[in-house]
């Protein structure tokens, strides 16, 4: 199973809930933790991963022989990010805009363009205690993390067992990167009017993207009902309520994991697991969720 955890907005305990997920389940199969959160990776930081490979990103980019090139701007115009473009009858290339689609080398009617691959990041992959451990990192400047975020998710594509995903936060293309092809979609969020507003939006990308989600709503008791009453009406299971409790923010802010400390949390986060089988072998309410 490919379980993704995601959230409309950064900040509220999806990293947190992911480390703690694996370490719980870890114990009982096996168990790999994705980063997909490319720009800002932050799970091995409650992980303390032992590192053992290391691989580049990269992403097929043009390359233009002037001789051949006859300044028919076939490869400009089926480029839609504006990364080769022809004036006066050269055809110019940006790499930092292009996506690595190879039409333009595709349709090139004189074999003119060619292409060659662009670093853009890195995958690092290692182990932490008995959970499988993959993050990416994009290279700073880069500024497609997309394909990053991607390339995580295939490297670890035909591991067996549970697959946990840890997206960005948002519903921006590295988002739904992460999330797609997915058999579950866990969005965590917060009572508040931040949370619900992207709460809506992270639920319709998930809904484009033919993902079933149900809510997992943190630090109940500083907001309102509105996430309740919002879920309710559109037949979202709420999975889980976690109280805030200052203890809890305490353990995070000095990178403890959760679950070794709180043993309340061991029982919440296993129901957790079995509500969300449930959900995917379509014997609870979320059928209605996506």
């Amino acid at each position: 199973m490919i379980l993704t955890v995601a959230s409309g907005k950064g900040g509220t305990g999806k990293t947190t809930l992911a480390v703690n997920m694996a370490l719980l389940l870890a114990e009982t199969m096996p168990v790999a933790l994705l980063d997909c959160d490319v720009e800002e990776p932050n799970a091995h930081l409650f992980l303390h991963p032992a590192i053992d490979a290391c691989e580049p990103v990269t992403l097929p980019t043009p390359v233009v022989d002037e001789e051949r090139c006859c300044g028919c701007g076939k490869c400009a115009a089926v480029c839609a990010f504006n990364a080769i473009l022809v004036l006066g009858g050269r055809a110019l290339t940006f790499p930092e805009l292009c996506h690595g689609c190879g039409g333009c080398a595709l349709l090139c009617p004189e074999g003119a363009v060619t292409e060659e691959p662009r670093g853009i990041g890195v995958i690092e992959a290692g182990w932490a205690e008995k959970v499988r451990f993959l993050h990416g990192r994009v290279d700073i400047g880069a500024p497609l993390a997309a394909p990053v975020a991607a390339a995580v998710r295939k490297r670890a594509q035909e591991r067996q067992g549970l697959i946990i995903v840890d997206a960005p936060p948002g519903t921006s293309c590295p988002v739904v990167a992460a999330v797609k092809d997915s058999d579950y979609c866990l969005l965590v969020t917060e009572p508040t009017p931040f949370g619900l507003h992207d709460l809506q939006l992270a639920v319709g990308m998930a809904r484009e993207l033919q993902v079933p989600c149900g809510v997992v709503v943190n630090r109940v008791g500083l907001g309102d009902q509105q996430v309740a009453a919002y879920c309710a009406s559109e037949g979202i299971p709420i999975l889980l309520e976690i109280p805030f409790d200052r203890r809890y923010a305490e353990c995070y802010a000095r990178g403890g994991q959760l679950v070794r400390e709180f043993p309340e949390l061991r029982d919440k986060l296993r129901k957790l697991w079995l509500r969300i089988r449930m959900e995917v072998e379509g014997d609870g309410p979320g059928a209605a969720g996506h």
